[in-house]
């Protein structure tokens, strides 16, 4: 634990310290590593259960803080969570960030404040926490009464130590599936399933191929239902551009997503991946594609409500995003009966020389569940997370309960009825909200996609056969036209890449003092004005404004930071894998 000496300082930073250190969860929402389908894989949790103390059932409420919003949160009182508080005697009084701010002045605040909630979902930013002696060290709490915890992540334990100096397991990372395997992808470059259908289904694997057939839709249909057309949109507002107009950069040029920066798998030398040339010739790109009236002109203007808007409104032709970024949006468009205004995803490239690195796994690493030294009763509440860690656990978060959202036919197998998946598919946001699927799994560690219980079930419903039952008859055309089952078909698979020695970046601990963060939030402010700049120059000036944002990077400091942050990401190789560097 440090000292809470710092938390004075933490009140001269909150005005100048919003700061994200990466993309949480990666480009790709399913940061997982390898797969498993063996029953076999999950056989001995009861066994292993029986050597810690049983659990007390009496009621209990623990308070709770989410750095990620939640908006069909309901306080437990869907049905998941009722089954949850009957199981468990536990009840949890929730605070969610709202906006999309991430958790940071929050967080921030509880640090510098000391009231901090029992259990929390901190993401990057509880180096804050930790660092002012708020959390709880958890090795022992897992030893004790977390058999299931300890199943779950097995042999990658030390994946869950906060760094080499300091090996206390502040945080058990629920944000990724383990040993899982992603079935689908739900990233890339968007366009719609009309607009593929009215042009004959054509070619996507370049930037260029992709503004060819915006450019040609939209010249042959300039409205949508009495609107303009929007050929491209992007969400610039506050963390979110990196979702959508800066993480592409390196995305569409070969590289993983490793948050702000761009480590070379050799030397593990990192850099700000603005700095690579080729991610510059992205960005002339888009500095094109704005010149030529195909990028919306409030791009860098509107608001998150603004932007969900125009894509339910089905009058935005493409997206360059993740599918939980405008999900809300497109459920919408579901909801409407509007499925062909819907998308289509495709793994886009600068080149054809470069592969796309979106479905790249980071091994086991991710933001998680921390507990508090104020919480009134941890081992109460490691217990709980275990409890939902356990097959009984995860198979309520994920499936909901039996006879309800799903059945078991006379062989054992699993199967949701088809009127609740059609529910589930449009009308999501109610569904969750009544059901309670989808919102306890930041709650505990889980395995990924692919994984099988053992009753032969997959622990998760995102499965080959359940994803294709769940779409849409024009995602089903589009696919079929593509000769592909799932998206994930057309893009590289997780298999032609090894797992990233270093992890998550996002999860690792920088520090919170010294003059790494003055440095890095300098390199986001200049980020943050100097990219949207490039890309709205003329393009006759992008040379000269790119090439002077990259000079004010390294005049604010950026070499000194990456020259820090290398020697990061080595210790954490060292930390992950045993190497000596």
């Amino acid at each position: 634990m440090k000292s809470k000496g710092i938390r004075s300082a933490f009140l001269l930073l909150l005005a100048s310290s919003m700061m994200i250190a990466g993309c949480g969860g990666g480009n790709n929402n399913k940061n997982e590593s390898k797969a498993s389908d063996s029953p076999a894989a999950s056989a001995g949790a009861s066994a292993g259960a029986s050597a810690a103390p049983a659990m007390d059932t009496t009621p209990i409420t623990f308070s709770f803080f989410g750095a990620d919003a939640s908006p069909n949160w309901n306080n437990m009182q869907d049905e998941v969570g009722k089954e949850i508080t009957k199981k468990t005697g536990v009840t949890i009084n929730a605070e969610y960030d709202v906006g999309s701010g991430g958790g940071q002045s929050r967080i921030q605040l509880m640090a510098a404040s000391g009231e901090v909630p029992d259990i929390l979902f901190g993401k990057s930013e509880i180096k804050y926490l930790v660092d002012a002696g708020e959390l709880l060290d958890l090795t022992d709490l897992i030893d004790k009464y977390a058999p299931h915890i300890k199943k779950i992540f097995g042999d990658n334990m030390n994946r869950l130590k906060y760094s080499n100096d300091d090996q206390a397991i502040y945080s058990i990372p629920t944000n990724i599936g383990v040993d899982g395997i992603s079935f689908d992808a739900t990233g890339g470059f968007e366009i719609q399933h009309r607009v593929l259908e009215e042009l004959g289904y054509p070619e996507v694997k370049t930037v260029e191929d992709y503004e060819k057939v915006l450019k040609e839709y939209v010249a042959k249909h300039p409205t949508t239902d009495g609107q303009p057309t929007i050929p491209l949109t992007l969400n610039a507002d506050d963390w979110k551009i990196m979702i959508t107009v800066t993480n592409p950069a390196f995305i569409t040029t070969g590289a993983p997503d490793d948050g702000e920066y761009y480590v070379d798998p050799t030397t593990y030398n990192a850099q700000l991946h603005y700095k690579r040339p080729e991610e510059k010739e992205y960005f002339r790109w888009l500095n094109k594609m704005f010149n030529e009236g195909l990028l919306d002109k409030d791009t860098f203007v509107q608001k998150d409500d603004q932007y969900k808007a125009k894509i339910a409104s089905g009058r935005v032709l493409g997206l360059i995003s993740q599918e939980w970024e405008y999900q809300e949006a497109e459920n919408a468009l579901k909801s409407a009966g509007k499925n062909e205004y819907t998308y289509a995803h495709f793994p886009v490239t600068l080149s054809s020389e470069y592969k796309d690195h979106e479905l790249q796994s980071a091994g086991v690493d991710g933001a998680g569940i921390s507990i508090s030294k104020n919480c009134k009763d941890p081992v109460r509440a490691i217990q709980f997370l275990d409890w939902l860690a356990s097959d009984e656990g995860q198979v309520l978060v994920n499936w909901g309960i039996e006879g309800k959202q799903y059945t078991v036919d006379a062989d054992g197998k699993r199967t949701i009825p088809a009127d609740v998946l059609n529910k589930k598919v449009n009308d999501n946001s109610s569904f969750a909200k009544e059901t309670g699927i989808g919102l306890y799994t930041a709650f505990a560690p889980h395995y990924g996609d692919g994984v099988k219980d053992s009753t032969g079930n997959y622990y998760t419903t995102n499965f080959p056969e359940q994803i294709v039952a769940s779409y849409s008859d024009a995602e089903k055309k589009s696919l079929a036209a593509y000769k592909a089952t799932t998206w994930k078909d057309l893009f590289p698979s997780e298999k032609d890449f090894p797992a990233k020695e270093w992890g998550a970046l996002y999860n690792m601990a920088v520090p919170t003092d010294g003059d790494y963060q003055v440095i890095y939030q300098k390199t986001q402010d200049i980020i943050r004005k100097r990219i949207p700049e490039a890309i709205l120059s003329k393009q006759a000036d992008f040379d000269k404004v790119y090439d002077s944002f990259i000079a004010e990077l390294n005049k604010a400091g950026a070499e000194d930071m990456e020259a820090q942050y290398t020697e990061m990401v080595k210790k954490r190789v060292e930390l992950f894998t045993g190497k000596t560097l």
